[in-house]
């Protein structure tokens, strides 16, 4: 009888840890928490956040489209006009913040326009702006001081580095209001990675995402303690937990929990609320974040908003603790043994069957408590001995049954 193999556990766990210690091979776990994300389900409570599109929706704007109804579509997209009419709407809602993702920059003939909207615009308690950071500013162009974060801690070498401003608001508007960074850069941002944290000439400042939580909970920049990859600390015993590149890792459907309305939704609201009309939702909006966009963006690419959600709720993916992967490791190399045991198409049937129960169990975690266990290691390390199993497999000897003749009969 062959007994499980100590050895093969021991190495699969030694394995494991260097595969824990390696960033690059640890990017290859992340393929099966894509997975879990796109295939997972979410707990169906409302977030406090609205998200409000100004514009006419791309499939209005197609040659010979048919007429839509007059609330599912909206102005001009990006006019001043547009966002001054959804300013003097939001207002009659006191919603807690007020944020435009698109950079608002008008050409010199809107000037009366953005008057209008700036004179809106001085009215928000709370009013965050979209601007962009760039690597290559223009040299002649003046340095914009950004207020950063007085205690931070950690490595900064991964966190995206900017050392000026690509596109911003006008002056005027920068008076009265924050600038938050859309920057979405390749190297540190994907599907379920936002960028919270960026270096500009030195400083550690926050995106647009982060800015509008702070403003939304009431906190200034010098109550915030960032630990590079570990997270960021608020008050009330908050925390963000971050990457060491300065990014939140989200679920992209967390978006779908935020509330929409077109522009012309809320202008109806609001008309009906001077009226002393109760209308469906608009009474959510208090002390919400009223998230601006551009009509017609897919919302499935609407990490920003998901971002916002996600630490307005505090619904963060955490992955489990490293001793999930040494445990399950040595489990799996313990039953070695055992595998080699089996018939060879029992054997293809147990590894499937493993397989398909581990992917349901991770989904079921992950919607359940928002934790995602690994897959890379050990999926592979159970398909490894899989194989080794099949190549290994020795059929047992046939017993020869000894053939007793009998003797012939006596005369």
């Amino acid at each position: 009888m062959q007994r499980p193999s100590l050895l093969l556990a021991s190495m699969l766990v030694l394995l494991g840890l260097v595969f824990l210690q390696q960033p690059r091979l640890r990017r290859y776990d992340e393929m099966f928490l894509h997975w879990l994300i796109r295939n997972s389900t979410l707990p169906d409570k409302p977030a406090p956040l609205t998200i409000v599109d100004i514009g006419a929706p791309n499939y209005l704007k197609r040659p010979g489209a048919a007429t839509e109804v007059f609330l599912r579509s909206a102005g001009a997209a990006n006019s001043p006009l547009e966002a001054a009419l959804v300013l003097q709407a939001a207002l009659d809602f006191k919603p807690a913040v007020v944020a435009f993702e698109p950079v608002l920059q008008w050409p010199e003939q809107a000037h009366e326009q953005e008057e209008i909207f700036v004179d809106q615009a001085m009215r928000v308690p709370d009013l965050l702006l979209a601007a962009e950071l760039t690597a290559t500013p223009d040299p002649d162009a003046p340095v914009v001081d950004i207020p950063g974060f007085s205690h931070v801690t950690g490595k900064r070498g991964n966190l995206a580095t900017f050392s000026g401003i690509a596109r911003q608001p006008s002056e005027d508007l920068r008076l009265i209001a924050k600038l938050g960074f859309v920057n979405l850069p390749r190297e540190v941002a994907d599907s379920i990675h936002v960028p919270l944290l960026f270096q500009y000439r030195g400083e550690v400042i926050p995106s647009f995402a982060l800015e509008a939580v702070l403003l939304w909970l009431h906190v200034s920049h010098e109550e915030v303690d960032i630990h590079i990859g570990d997270a960021i600390q608020l008050p009330q015993d908050r925390k963000i937990p971050i990457e060491s590149d300065g990014t939140l890792v989200i679920n992209p459907n967390t978006a779908k929990l935020a509330q929409r309305l077109t522009s012309n939704e809320l202008l109806l609201a609001a008309q009906q609320h001077e009226q002393g009309k109760s209308t469906t939702g608009s009474d959510k909006l208090t002390k919400q974040v009223l998230l601006t966009r551009a009509a017609g963006e897919d919302e499935k690419d609407d990490i920003l908003a998901a971002a916002i959600v996600a630490m307005q709720t505090n619904s963060f993916p955490r992955r489990v603790s490293w001793v999930f992967d040494c445990v399950s490791l040595a489990i799996i190399g313990a039953f070695g043994g055992m595998l080699r045991k089996l018939a060879r198409l029992d054997l293809i049937l147990v590894a499937i069957a493993f397989t398909a129960a581990y992917c349901l169990f991770a989904l079921g975690i992950l919607s359940q408590a928002s934790i995602w266990l690994p897959g890379v290691l050990p999926l592979g390390a159970f398909w490894v001995l899989v194989v080794v199993s099949l190549f290994s497999h020795q059929p047992k000897p046939l017993v020869k049954t000894p053939v007793v003749i009998a003797p012939p009969p006596a005369p």
